[in-house]
């Protein structure tokens, strides 16, 4: 067997180094009367150092619904310098999307608006080789976990998105209250 990567044993801060992938779909209640379920999905982060679980509830599998879950998972746990992830078309656009940003930024006219730090905060996305989900094991297990909790805890309910957010967040919670580092 093959030693792990170097992005798994080095010591580094939480989220660092960070895997990202998909589970669903759920079903969620609507505002309104009489609505009929809408799909989500949980967007899960683990990090490869600790294996430390962050997830975002999203309500569709688009690029700037991922972005935004992107967002709310930086403004949380601060920003990684790598992320890993499978090749779905979400992510391929996330990874077109902060380069157009990052060319925009490097442009000479915005170069000089730009304060350096802004420029040196940049975000490195590696991707699994392609139809090769065993790549991903490591966030496919989180995947796994998170939908075992789910679905013990909400079974055949519909709930509405603010509840399964919630429930969403004390999932997380659960898995990472485990030991996520030796003693």
């Amino acid at each position: 067997m093959a030693d792990l990567p170097k992005d798994r044993v080095d010591s580094c801060k939480a989220f660092t180094i960070t895997g990202v992938d998909y589970c669903g779909p759920f079903m969620y209640k609507p505002e309104g009367r009489k609505r009929q379920p809408l799909k989500c999905y949980i967007c899960i982060f683990i990090c490869f150092a600790t294996k430390a679980v962050h997830m975002e509830l999203v309500a569709d599998l688009s690029t700037p619904t991922f972005l935004a879950a992107l967002r709310r998972f930086i403004a949380t746990r601060g920003r990684p310098k790598c992320i890993w992830s499978d090749n779905a078309t979400n992510f391929t656009g996330a990874k077109n999307e902060l380069a157009e940003l990052r060319r925009l930024f490097l442009a000479e006219d915005h170069l000089k608006a730009i304060e350096s730090f802004c420029l040196a905060d940049t975000i490195e996305w590696k991707f699994i080789p392609p139809r090769s989900p065993h790549f991903g094991g490591l966030w496919e297990a989180s995947v796994k976990t998170a939908k075992h909790h789910l679905y013990r805890t909400i079974s055949q309910s519909t709930l509405g998105f603010d509840e399964l957010r919630t429930i969403i967040c004390m999932i997380s919670a659960i898995i990472n209250s485990r030991p996520l580092l030796p003693l």
